[in-house]
């Protein structure tokens, strides 16, 4: 037996009461602060969604800044767009000098770490720029080349307090996802690698 129809006049009754509920929400949600935001899991999507919100900042006229920690030299598409297009608002620097099982040099690693580190540090430093997105400085963490207590004590306590900070890469460290404001885990369900596919251009890079 299907369904009763809903009419015009109930349809409208039903999403007027979500509307009117949702209004009341958003009124009483006045506050307005720089995040510290977390992306992390087993799945595709971390760095694009920090990229996307790169993108979103230019849009607005938001001085924003990018630091990898990982990517190192590769021609991405995410840099060359940034760079070449939009050098006036977004600062870019590629810090890492490859995958870890890339460079096979932990001392390299965590020297390129380091210096990346500082760069941060530098950028979010200055009021005037927006947001800062670490790209995959979770990886860094997680292989201890970066001190993570020194990393959630620095966003803590010399973050401008409206600055936004994006951090993304797998296997976030629990105290950066209790400091985060903000945590999104991506979950792997199907992935083309699997299948034999190597990383295709405008998708992983």
């Amino acid at each position: 037996m299907g369904r009763k129809p809903v009419s015009e006049e109930e349809h409208a009754a039903k999403k007027g009461k979500i509307k009117a509920a949702r209004d009341r929400m958003m009124a009483e949600k006045t506050g307005d602060k720089g995040l510290i935001i977390v992306h992390t899991g087993p799945g595709k999507g971390k760095s694009s969604s920090g990229f996307g919100m790169i993108l979103r900042c230019i849009a607005h006229g938001m001085p924003c800044a990018v630091v990898q920690f990982i990517k190192g030299t590769w021609d991405t598409g995410e840099r060359r767009l940034l760079t070449e297009h939009f050098g006036y608002l977004c600062q870019f620097h590629a810090m890492g000098e490859g995958f870890t099982w890339e460079t096979q040099d932990r001392a390299r690693d965590i020297a390129a770490a380091e210096a990346g580190w500082e760069k941060a540090k530098e950028l979010i430093r200055d009021p005037s720029i927006r947001m800062v997105l670490l790209d995959e400085i979770n990886i860094a963490l997680r292989y201890e080349y970066l001190d993570i207590k020194a990393v959630i004590t620095f966003l803590r306590d010399e973050k401008p307090e409206m600055t936004h900070v994006v951090l993304t890469g797998r296997n976030a460290a629990e105290g950066l996802i209790e400091a985060a404001d903000l945590v999104t885990e991506m979950t792997l369900v199907k992935h083309p690698f699997r299948a034999g596919i190597k990383a295709q251009a405008g998708v992983e890079f």
